[in-house]
């Protein structure tokens, strides 16, 4: 059996993987990261063989993290994904393939595995990321912005008389200014994807990931599939690469 981790901007993932059995566990927010919470966490399964980790937050997260793992799982293998040129059909598009984000690498090579078609793979998570792969598996590139919560909060912070609102409002043109932040940080993220996916073939599939992913697919006109485990599904993969 394998601890799969993936250590993002807001929350940490997991999942145990043992040959075809994929299990995701409990996710814990970022905030509430303690060594007791760890341990409480993992201290019932069964001791890893391995610990794969893709980490895009704090490090001292992710050094609190290994320091649990070390505790719990003395001389365990621990290994952090990082990006690479080609990996299970797909090639990076990076000059220097370590600089892309090892989120968007793992859940490019998990989604051409699992869809091996032309793909518009959008992380909507803290920050939105967005990359395509054509019919062969060329990551042809891709693009960043900040997720909805992370717009709304820089409306709140960077004016004066607009507050944070976590209301969600039917969907269209607004008639007060919470409805309107609202409705308008989703058209954002929404036209941005829209955008892309004009560029490309009709045939490409959308396939959505995060936690904001059901939210906006409801109001994109192309059918996407929402996969919430990809990151995690490229690091089991990573885990049986030959070596």
């Amino acid at each position: 059996m394998n601890l799969l981790i993936d250590m993002g901007n807001t929350r940490l993932k997991w999942a145990t993987v043992n040959n075809l059995d994929f299990i995701p566990g409990n996710p814990i927010a970022n905030t509430a990261i303690t060594r007791k919470a760890l341990i409480i966490l993992w201290q019932a399964i069964q001791p890893p063989n391995q610990l794969a980790i893709s980490s895009v937050g704090a490090s001292q997260l992710y050094d609190l993290v290994i320091s649990v793992a070390n505790q719990l799982w003395p001389g365990i293998t621990i290994i952090r994904a990082i990006s690479e040129a080609t990996a299970f059909g797909v090639c990076n598009a990076y000059q220097e393939p370590g600089k892309l984000g090892i989120d968007r690498w793992l859940s490019m090579i998990a989604g051409f595995q699992l869809y091996p078609k032309a793909l518009c793979i959008v992380d909507c998570g803290t920050a939105i990321t967005l990359d395509v792969i054509d019919n062969s598996g060329q990551h042809l590139g891709g693009l960043i912005c900040p997720g909805l919560r992370l717009m709304k909060e820089s409306l709140a912070k960077g004016t004066e008389n607009l507050q944070l609102s976590e209301t969600a409002f039917p969907f269209g043109l607004a008639t007060n200014t919470d409805a309107a932040i609202h409705n308008g940080t989703l058209s954002g993220a929404c036209g941005l994807i829209e955008f892309v996916l004009k560029t490309q073939p009709d045939t490409t599939q959308l396939l959505l990931t995060g936690g904001d992913a059901e939210a906006i697919a409801a109001h994109i006109s192309r059918l996407a599939i929402i996969d919430p485990d990809l990151v995690l599904l490229g690091l089991a993969l990573m885990l049986h690469k030959p070596s």
